[in-house]
């Protein structure tokens, strides 16, 4: 009842934020909240958008504004849609039904990962009436692989997101200097951390440690938390490539998204083996540090596509102005990771919807503001064309094999 106070008083995402950390030991919070190396890509995920200047038109009857908008063939509310996030239990029991809930009240579509702390299954069950994708990571284990699909077709999922931006795991220090893995084992190191953070040691008392349950009779490799390297890569295939997703393509029957694209020829070869969606992403600072922010890549990418797809964009996503912005650019809508990931993690249910209402009141009083009664109504000339991205990369460096 408390945490639910305290989220209905929140009036930001980093306020979330803010709730989120004084609830985690340090070390669940960094796993969550951080990204590789220097932390470049994270940061400038978030300054990206910053640097974007919106132009306000007034003198518009903006008294009735349509947020709703089409993705996929499908009526969403929002031009937004859950990004897979994974472990969310460990930051809370019952944080990704709490999410998935959340995403059917709001009228969006959420993305379960393959590395959450709830199953296909469970999902499908406890947020019932709800638009569900399954997010699969390329997994050495193909065998295991197709029987995830499978059971994410038998639970009617209606899309299957690839993330492609994950042949090895990122260099995340934060981990390394916590001692985190994942996934997670104790040790002695971390009893002062944890020692402090009485309710959420008393939720791992009552509950027990979480599962990724997905991944349950999965033989994996034993995590070392004192490597740098994140652990989180050690069971998926680095020789995923074209010729393997192109016949994941054909043997799935329904609409596939593919995650983790930068480069505008690799948007373009995707349009060519009838990829639906396309999500402009750099995994959220968490792999290559120094990795173009998505919002900047996202102008090339969308010229590229030309209308063969639909263009998404993630990472840095924490007003509802961005989400605007994202739109202005191209975008057909954004994916929201760690703004419903603190949000849960602050009050679970009640704390992930008080997140989409803080986009969703921030991103109409952006559309009145600025004279745009509809999601088809923005576009680029809300921004001042001087803070806007040139191409990302317009010439290749090399031919995609």
């Amino acid at each position: 009842m408390w945490d639910r106070h305290l989220v209905s008083r929140a009036w930001s995402i980093a306020e979330l934020r803010r709730l989120a950390k004084r609830r985690l030991p340090r070390g669940i919070f960094d796993f969550f909240d951080g990204g590789a190396e220097d932390e470049l890509s994270l940061n400038d995920n978030i300054q990206a958008f910053q640097r974007l200047k919106l132009i306000p038109r007034p003198l518009v009857d903006v008294s009735s504004i349509d947020l709703s908008t089409l993705l996929l063939g499908r009526r969403s509310s929002l031009p937004v849609a859950i990004a897979p996030t994974g472990g969310p239990g460990f930051g809370r029991h019952g944080s990704d039904v709490a999410i998935a809930r959340a995403a059917v009240e709001a009228g969006i579509p959420y993305t379960l990962s393959t590395s959450a702390t709830a199953s296909i299954e469970r999902i499908a069950r406890e947020a019932p009436g709800g638009r569900l994708w399954f997010q699969a990571y390329i997994l050495k284990n193909r065998e295991f692989l197709a029987g995830l699909l499978n059971r994410a077709l038998a639970a009617d999922y209606d899309a299957l997101m690839i993330t492609v931006d994950l042949p090895v795991g990122g260099k995340r220090e934060r981990d390394a200097g916590n001692r985190i893995s994942f996934p997670f084992q104790f040790t002695a190191r971390h009893f002062r951390d944890f020692a402090f953070n009485v309710r959420w040691l008393a939720g791992m008392a009552r509950y027990g440690m979480p599962m990724v349950e997905n991944l349950i009779g999965m033989e994996t490799q034993a995590t070392n938390a004192g490597r740098i390297a994140s652990s989180v890569g050690r069971s998926y295939d680095p020789s995923f490539d074209w010729d393997r997703l192109k016949r994941m393509r054909d043997e799935w029957p329904r609409r596939m998204i593919v995650k983790g694209i930068l480069h505008p020829m690799d948007a373009d070869r995707l349009t060519s083996i009838g990829i639906d969606a396309i999500v402009v992403s750099n995994h959220g600072g968490r792999q290559l540090d120094g990795a173009i922010a998505p919002i900047d890549a996202l102008p090339a990418i969308v010229e590229a596509v030309g209308g063969r797809a639909e263009v998404w964009v993630d990472g840095g996503v924490r007003r509802g102005s961005d989400i605007a912005k994202a739109c202005a650019l191209g975008a057909n809508a954004v994916m929201v990771g760690r703004a419903t990931l603190f949000g849960a993690f602050a009050g679970l249910e009640a704390g992930a919807s008080r997140a989409l209402t803080i986009l969703t009141d921030e991103l109409e009083r952006t559309m009145q503001l600025c004279g745009a009664r509809s999601i088809g109504e923005i576009d680029r000339g809300l921004l001042h064309e001087s803070s806007v991205p040139a191409s990302a990369v317009r010439r290749p460096f090399k031919e995609a094999r």
